[in-house]
């Protein structure tokens, strides 16, 4: 049984694919489910962002888990292929550290991320699908992301992407106190969005999402109004800045609208940010004249220029995470030497209480003790040292000098 990391991203892939091999939340437990079932893979655990779809899992056959990927999504594998990579168990351990320290987000070093993990691991343990060796990396994984965090650079000075959205607006619109922002949807990612452009104290901010209940509490955050989603289209032409990120599997912001909303605005630019994948806005209205639509793919362009500030950080991060999946490795072999550890020892019990019951019959009958005990402790001795003596004894040529210092190293006598 292996680990292994399956999946595809940012670097590897565009938009519009990862957009199509995304997991919607409300289907996550079913996909889990059904990657485990029929014993494809023994344990498993699947991370959706709006930058990579990724499957963590045990099995030994890993194919079996690229196949399930493309069938699910109802695609042909060879349209996901080209864009997939498959990490065997050691670098399986390094990717999934680097990912939650931050090392392989579009933004480097960016802190959502770590969360996103967590929220992995937490729906694999409530369906039911992290056994010992996933529920092991995930903590591994935790752990190694805030002693990253902790002691590097690693996240100083890092532009999130919320803050690249505000940095996109102010491109087109010189202050952002002038302008009326809207925002669809009521996630994580919307509400970082909303205390950046907050922050920039826009003249109006607006909140619409399909659970009104929730838009309520962000908008009491940041002074917002609400809306309903319904209403989106004949709202629009009054926001200069509209940011969409919702679960919604098709997009809510077509052509159509947005034409008859640049059409109603007097072509007064607007600017579009739309963070979710699959995407909110229609890809189309992209080419609208007056329309300046940004996806995640394109926020990644204005990461600040301080990287190279940071390459110190990235490399005192690699060499944490390097000893850390040393370590990882170390317990996952010592896992395999459990049952031969375990019969060795019931094997040297069974000696012993061989030679006990011996010596008990013997002081029974009214031996001396010291013999007894001298002839209990010669006994065990044999019996010990019988199974490694034959060992050498039967060895010869090449095998002898490996099987002499085997027995050496194993009873620690080049000590002595």
């Amino acid at each position: 049984m292996q680990l292994y990391a399956l999946g595809l991203n940012h670097h590897t892939a565009p938009l519009d694919i990862r957009e199509r091999v995304a997991f919607q939340p409300e289907r996550l437990d079913d996909a889990l489910h059904d990657l485990t079932d029929a014993r494809r893979v023994r344990e498993a655990a699947i991370l959706s962002t709006c930058n990579r779809t990724e499957l963590y899992f045990a099995t030994e056959q890993p194919q079996l888990a690229a196949d399930w990927l493309a069938r699910f999504h109802r695609l042909p594998l060879a349209d996901v292929s080209p864009y997939l990579y498959t990490y065997p168990q050691r670098d399986a351990i390094r990717h999934v550290f680097r990912v939650a320290s931050g090392l392989d987000s579009m933004v480097l070093g960016e802190p959502q991320i770590l969360g996103q993990v967590k929220d992995a691991a937490k729906r694999a343990e409530e369906a039911g699908t992290m056994g010992t060796l996933l529920h092991k990396l995930f903590q591994n994984t935790f752990a190694v992301a805030k002693e990253v965090r902790s002691t590097t650079a690693i996240g100083a000075n890092t532009v999130s992407m919320a803050a690249a959205a505000v940095h996109l607006s102010e491109r087109i619109f010189e202050r952002i106190s002038d302008q009326r922002v809207l925002f669809i949807g009521a996630g994580e990612m919307i509400e970082l969005c909303a205390a950046h452009f907050a922050g920039a104290n826009p003249k109006q901010i607006a909140v619409a999402n399909r659970t009104e209940a929730r838009a309520q509490v962000l908008a009491s955050r940041f002074g917002a109004e609400v809306m309903r989603l319904d209403v989106i289209g004949e709202m629009l032409p009054r926001f200069d800045i509209i940011v969409s990120c919702t679960a919604s599997p098709l997009p809510i912001v077509g052509l159509g609208m947005v034409e008859r909303a640049v059409k109603a605005r007097r072509h007064k630019p607007v600017v579009m940010v739309d963070l979710a994948v699959p995407r909110d806005i229609e890809a189309e209205v992209g080419g609208l004249d007056d329309v300046f639509l940004y996806t995640v793919d394109d926020l990644a362009q204005v990461v600040d220029a301080g990287i190279e500030s940071r390459q110190q950080a990235v490399i005192e991060a690699e060499e944490i995470i390097d000893s850390r999946v040393d370590g990882f490795l170390h317990w996952m072999h010592s896992r395999d030497a459990v049952p031969t550890i375990r019969a060795l020892r019931q094997h040297a019990e069974s000696l012993r209480a061989a030679e006990v019951e011996r010596a008990a019959r013997l002081l029974a009958k009214g031996e001396d003790p010291q013999k007894v005990l001298d002839a209990l402790s010669h006994g065990l001795i044999n019996k010990l040292m019988h199974g490694p003596t034959r060992f050498l004894n039967q060895s010869d040529g090449e095998q002898q000098t490996d099987a002499n210092r085997l027995v050496q190293q194993l009873f620690n006598l080049n000590s002595h």
